[in-house]
Protein backbone atom coordinates (compact mmCIF):
# COMPACT_ATOMS: atom_id res chain seq x y z
CA UNK A 1 0.00 0.00 0.00
CA UNK A 2 1.42 3.33 -0.60
CA UNK A 3 2.37 5.52 1.72
CA UNK A 4 0.81 9.26 2.54
CA UNK A 5 -1.85 9.50 -0.33
CA UNK A 6 -4.88 8.85 1.90
CA UNK A 7 -6.82 11.96 3.63
CA UNK A 8 -6.04 12.51 7.35
CA UNK A 9 -9.20 11.71 9.11
CA UNK A 10 -9.99 13.06 12.44
CA UNK A 11 -12.86 13.49 14.94
CA UNK A 12 -14.96 16.54 15.13
CA UNK A 13 -18.19 17.65 17.26
CA UNK A 14 -20.96 18.71 14.84
CA UNK A 15 -23.28 20.57 16.12
CA UNK A 16 -26.87 20.77 14.94
CA UNK A 17 -29.76 24.14 14.48
CA UNK A 18 -31.78 22.23 17.49
CA UNK A 19 -28.46 22.22 19.68
CA UNK A 20 -27.50 18.09 19.48
CA UNK A 21 -24.38 17.37 18.97
CA UNK A 22 -22.75 14.28 17.81
CA UNK A 23 -19.16 13.19 16.98
CA UNK A 24 -17.71 11.91 13.31
CA UNK A 25 -14.77 11.17 11.91
CA UNK A 26 -13.96 13.57 8.75
CA UNK A 27 -11.31 15.30 6.76
CA UNK A 28 -13.00 18.53 7.45
CA UNK A 29 -10.98 21.37 9.82
CA UNK A 30 -8.66 19.93 12.20
CA UNK A 31 -8.58 17.18 15.67
CA UNK A 32 -11.40 18.73 17.87
CA UNK A 33 -13.12 21.51 15.64
CA UNK A 34 -16.54 21.88 15.95
CA UNK A 35 -18.49 22.43 12.77
CA UNK A 36 -22.06 24.49 13.61
CA UNK A 37 -24.79 23.47 10.92
CA UNK A 38 -26.92 26.04 9.17
CA UNK A 39 -29.26 23.16 7.86
CA UNK A 40 -29.98 20.10 8.13
CA UNK A 41 -32.43 17.38 7.99
CA UNK A 42 -34.35 18.46 11.40
CA UNK A 43 -35.15 21.99 9.94
CA UNK A 44 -34.73 21.91 6.20
CA UNK A 45 -38.35 21.92 4.49
CA UNK A 46 -37.08 18.83 2.07
CA UNK A 47 -37.09 16.65 4.84
CA UNK A 48 -39.47 17.98 7.11
CA UNK A 49 -42.08 18.58 4.65
CA UNK A 50 -42.46 22.05 5.32
CA UNK A 51 -44.07 24.86 3.08
CA UNK A 52 -42.11 26.61 0.36
CA UNK A 53 -41.84 30.40 0.62
CA UNK A 54 -41.40 32.17 -2.71
CA UNK A 55 -39.48 35.35 -2.18
CA UNK A 56 -40.14 37.98 -5.09
CA UNK A 57 -37.52 40.21 -5.36
CA UNK A 58 -37.81 43.03 -8.24
CA UNK A 59 -41.22 41.68 -9.41
CA UNK A 60 -39.43 38.47 -11.26
CA UNK A 61 -41.43 35.87 -9.72
CA UNK A 62 -44.81 37.88 -10.54
CA UNK A 63 -43.81 38.19 -13.82
CA UNK A 64 -42.99 34.35 -13.78
CA UNK A 65 -46.11 33.05 -12.67
CA UNK A 66 -47.55 35.63 -15.28
CA UNK A 67 -45.90 34.68 -18.34
CA UNK A 68 -46.33 30.72 -17.63
CA UNK A 69 -49.98 31.17 -15.77
CA UNK A 70 -51.72 28.86 -18.66
CA UNK A 71 -49.26 26.30 -18.44
CA UNK A 72 -50.21 23.16 -16.43
CA UNK A 73 -51.89 19.99 -16.33
CA UNK A 74 -55.23 20.48 -18.14
CA UNK A 75 -58.52 18.44 -16.81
Amino acid sequence: MKQDIHPDYHTIKVVMTDGTEFATRTTWGKEGDTLHLDIDPKSHPAWTGGQQQLVDRGGRLSRFQKKFAGIGLKK
